[in-house]
């Protein structure tokens, strides 16, 4: 038995599930998501708490199990709390600048970048060097961070450019470190 499919979902207050055929629709006080899902798995909904099982031991209903709990599990949590991401730009005049509705990311090209959030994103800045990706559905918020970080990714050499709050960049030594048989 698959030891993520097997757990139960608990829906907070406010948050309402509706599942038709194999379309699953989340609404709460954040937004409204909603998915198709695999049409062999069975969702039961008792007493606020979502249950997913499969029909058989195959490969791929196990595979789909395990899979179908966790996206419905983050569309709960998406819908009733939100995710967030955030990135730091590190680096001597690296900068990032609101500008109606987008971001201007300036990290050493000859021109700024322009970063327009894909919808359903919020995106603000703290400072001039921390950026908050916001929003209710985890892959889309998880893609726009990822979009942003691929914009400058941190350098192997000095560490510079866009990376994860909390990400440990591991620097090369360079050419002073390089040992020489003399």
């Amino acid at each position: 038995m698959s030891r993520v499919g097997r757990m139960p979902i608990n829906i907070p207050s406010g948050v309402t599930v509706n599942i038709k055929q194999n379309k699953a629709t989340v609404t709460g006080p954040k937004g409204k998501l909603s998915r198709n899902l695999h049409p062999d798995m069975k969702i039961t909904m008792e007493d606020d708490i979502l249950t997913v099982s499969r029909p058989s031991e195959d490969r791929i209903h196990r595979s789909l199990h395990g899979l179908t709990r966790s996206l419905l599990a983050n569309m709960v949590e998406g819908v009733a709390k939100g995710f967030e991401k955030n990135l730091e730009i590190v680096g001597v005049g690296y900068r990032a600048e609101p500008a109606e509705d987008r971001l201007t990311i300036r990290v050493g090209y000859s021109h700024p970048v322009e970063v327009t959030p894909l919808p359903g994103i919020t995106l603000a800045t703290e400072g001039i060097n921390k950026i908050k990706v916001t929003g209710i559905d985890k892959q889309v918020v998880g893609e726009m961070a990822a979009n942003i970080r691929s914009i400058r990714p941190p350098d192997a050499y000095k560490g510079k450019g866009i990376r994860y709050v909390g990400e440990t960049v591991h620097l090369k030594p360079g050419k002073a470190g390089k040992v020489t048989d003399g």
